[in-house]
């Protein structure tokens, strides 16, 4: 994932076990919504949509019954995880503060990998390489897990299973300094693999920015029509957190 610090094992040595954290089956009512937005957003048809950060590709194992997915994400390990799943998508490595493909798609979408992001000028490269691989009337959205408005000190717990293999996890949402830009996330997994058990800790650095920041940044990025839209009733999130949407001029 992007940032400084160093990637959290949920993304490089514990990556296998990631669809037992977080099942792809349990998306189908989130992608829905995040198609949603971009339809309604966008001046143009949607066929193709490239997704920064795509992590398990969980998102994208809906989506991809409707468009055209480019798939890329920092972690080649997240990446083998997706292609597994999504093996009809394009899959491509790069940094979404960096990464140039010299093409453009109908939307870019950037799912909670945007919470890695934990300085302003790692927001403002990730909507520079948003705007330049959006299409113009083509639309985008991000997702952040909390902004500071709705950041809040928290745990949660849950897991699957599957076969002869499971995990479950307790996390724990915190902020030791309210007037930075970064908080953490600390989690327990239990991993379970036929009899035999064992117990890693992994401790996750994340970005928080103001409402006002984010559309901020978002217009000095070249976007219009800029929206703070609520998630609807029947989606669960961590907090009342909006997602953030816009449209290529």
């Amino acid at each position: 994932m992007p940032g400084k610090t160093k990637s959290p094992h949920l993304y490089t040595n514990l990556a296998p076990w990631f669809h037992l954290l977080t099942a792809p089956e349990d998306y189908k009512e989130e992608s829905d919504f995040y198609t949603s937005v971009l339809e309604k957003s966008a001046r143009i048809p949607i066929k193709n949509i490239l997704e920064l950060g795509i992590g398990g590709g969980n998102n994208a194992s809906h989506m991809k019954a409707r468009f055209s997915l480019t798939l890329t994400d920092i972690s080649e390990d997240m990446l083998a995880i997706s292609r597994r799943l999504n093996p009809e998508c394009e899959h491509l490595q790069g940094d979404m503060r960096s990464l140039r493909l010299g093409r453009q798609f109908d939307a870019v979408f950037i799912h909670d990998a945007v919470s890695y992001l934990t300085m302003e000028k790692d927001l403002k490269s990730a909507f520079a390489t948003a705007f330049v691989h959006c299409k113009p009337g083509g639309s985008v959205i991000f997702c952040p897990d909390y902004i500071q408005e709705t950041l809040r000190e928290n745990n949660e717990h849950g897991g699957h299973s599957k076969g002869n293999r499971g995990l479950r996890y307790l996390s724990w949402t915190w902020d030791p300094d309210p007037s930075d830009t970064e908080y953490y996330v600390e989690f327990a997994y239990l991993l379970k693999e036929g009899e035999k058990f064992s117990v890693s800790y992994d401790h996750h650095v994340l970005g928080v920015f103001s409402r006002d920041t984010w559309l901020a940044l978002m217009k000095q990025a070249g976007f219009i029509n800029l929206k703070v839209i609520e998630y609807p009733d029947n989606i669960e999130t961590v907090a009342v957190t909006p997602v953030f949407a816009g449209t290529k001029p």
